[in-house]
Parts: structure tokens; C-alpha cells; sequence
């Protein structure tokens, strides 16, 4: 059973989202501030952290700030309306995806599965891929270039996955954002723009330009 953490100030949508969640099948832990959110995840293991952006004691950008010396586990925010800058800070400090609130719990069910099917690897689904100086081993979901380990995001991982499975090819972002995203591109949503920015970024101390942006087409991996 996939077990997740659910953070959020709002007990009674907290509640009902719980509730929704577990009559689905998925064990729901609640948090209701971003103390208790960090002192869940040092005591147990999630396969995924729920995280509201507004959060008192410590908010959602500073739990995401502090995820990475503590676990791995991807994440997805609950962000207000609008809050477009709050989204893409929140992406870039490394949260795999987003959902407005209010939110649906028929749509947030859709995005755990998504998440989860993308970072839960069978060895039937691997691809073999073939780099000179990038690894991705996908079954422990390991990244090494030129024999070093490079951290990357569950989400920073599939892109590297789906632009290899490219072979130095342009990949058009509707294409990744299906792959990767498992959702259509949508055309004010710039989560997939911000996933690559920030792993261009991770790569840049190997190679000047490793994701090359192709106007009017999409990305192309030349590390």
C-alpha cells in the first residue's frame, strides 16, 4: 500500500482528503505545520510528501529547503491559485509537481499516482540506454556522469531517462511533459521548463550547454 504524507494547516480539507485517499488505498498520514511535517519524516519513511506552501512554524519552501539531508522522497505542493512565483520556487528548490487550492481529490489522487508510477521502477519497464558519460541506473534510480554521482530529483531523473531515450534528438516538450509529467502540456504551466533549468543547471559543470533549448521545438540532451 503507498503511504504518504499529507501536510496542511486545514484540518477539515486535511480530513477530507484523508479520508478520500485511504478509501483508494492509500495509507495517509496528516501533518498539520511544517514542524510536524519534518519530525514525521525523520521517525518513518514515505513514498510521498503532500506539502501545503502555507504552512505555520515552518512554511513549505523552508521544508523543502531542509527535504534533501533527509529523505528522497518526491513531493508534491498545494499551492493557492495564482501563486505562480511560489510554484516555480517551489520546483526549483525540487518538488516533483504541484496542485492548486482548492483542489480536487479525484485530480490530487491522479497526480500521487502519476508521481508514484513514475519513481516505482519494475525491472520489466527498464529501457536500455546507452551514454559515454552519463548512467542512469533505473532501478535505484542513480545518476552518475563521468563516474561521479550527481543528485537529481525523482522528476530530473525521468527527463534524463526520456531526452536519452532521444539519442541526442530534439524531444518536443509536449512529449516529455507526457513522459515525464504523465499529464498534457498545458500552455501556461511551466513546471517542465523549470524541471530542465534546474537539471541544466546539474549538468553545467560538465558541459557548457548540456540541455539545449530548440526554439519552437523542444530540448535536446548534448552532455
Amino acid at each position: 500500500m503507498t503511504h504518504i504524507l499529507l501536510g496542511d494547516d486545514d484540518k477539515e480539507l486535511t480530513d477530507l482528503l484523508q479520508e478520500y485517499l485511504t478509501n483508494h488505498g492509500i495509507r495517509c498520514d496528516c501533518a498539520y505545520d511544517g514542524e510536524q511535517v519534518l519530525n514525521k519524516i525523520r521517525s518513518q519513511p514515505y513514498d510521498l510528501i503532500v506539502l501545503d506552501i502555507m504552512m505555520p512554524k515552518i512554511d513549505g519552501l523552508n521544508v523543502l529547503r531542509q527535504l534533501p539531508t533527509l529523505t528522497q522522497t518526491p513531493v508534491i505542493m498545494l499551492t493557492a491559485k495564482g501563486d505562480e512565483i511560489d510554484r516555480i520556487i517551489g520546483l526549483e528548490l525540487g518538488a516533483d509537481d504541484y496542485i492548486a487550492k482548492p483542489c480536487n481529490p479525484r485530480e490530487l489522487l491522479a497526480r500521487i499516482n502519476a508521481v508514484i508510477k513514475r519513481t516505482t521502477m519494475q525491472q520489466s519497464d527498464i529501457v536500455p540506454l546507452e551514454h559515454e558519460r552519463l548512467q542512469l541506473d533505473q532501478v535505484h534510480r542513480i545518476c552518475t556522469v563521468d563516474g561521479e554521482t550527481l543528485q537529481v530529483t525523482g522528476t530530473e531523473f525521468d527527463l534524463l531517462v526520456a531526452l536519452l531515450q532521444q539519442q541526442g534528438n530534439v524531444a518536443s516538450k509536449e512529449w516529455l511533459s507526457q513522459t515525464v509529467l504523465q499529464r498534457e502540456l498545458q500552455p501556461l504551466d511551466r513546471s517542465l521548463d523549470v524541471h530542465v533549468s534546474r537539471l541544466r543547471k546539474k549538468l553545467q559543470p560538465y558541459h557548457e550547454d548540456p540541455i539545449k533549448a530548440v526554439r519552437g521545438k523542444g530540448y535536446q540532451l548534448v552532455l
